[in-house]
């Protein structure tokens, strides 16, 4: 599968299976699809992401990205599988884009 199909697929399972419709996503506050999506798209720690021992992109207390708009139980990074989270990103910013979109059909734009 194409990363286009894994992407699709991905989202579809969001909405079948988690039930996160388009009514669900348009819920949402401005941009926190977005930042979830930027959560599961940062690539592992290295280089100038590092501040001594510490990630500066993960919060110490809870392990969560800065970037993660919601509560911890809703975090499930897939560490071992670095296209599995691409893919959840990718679907991520899918729905945002539909979100965005419905928005502008409305009338509405977010900055």
């Amino acid at each position: 599968m194409s990363g286009i199909d894994l992407i699709a697929a991905e989202r579809q399972r969001q909405i079948d299976a988690e039930g996160w419709t388009v009514e669900h996503d348009d819920e949402h506050s401005r941009n926190e699809l977005a930042w979830a999506a930027a959560s599961y798209a940062i690539p592992p720690a290295r280089g100038p992401l590092y501040e001594g021992e510490h990630p500066t992109y993960i919060y110490a207390d809870t392990g969560l990205p800065i970037t993660w708009p919601w509560d911890a139980e809703w975090w499930n990074p897939s560490p071992e599988d670095r296209v599995r989270e691409l893919v959840k990103a990718g679907a991520l910013v899918a729905a945002e884009i539909d979100r965005l979109q419905r928005l502008a059909g409305r009338g509405v734009r977010e900055p």
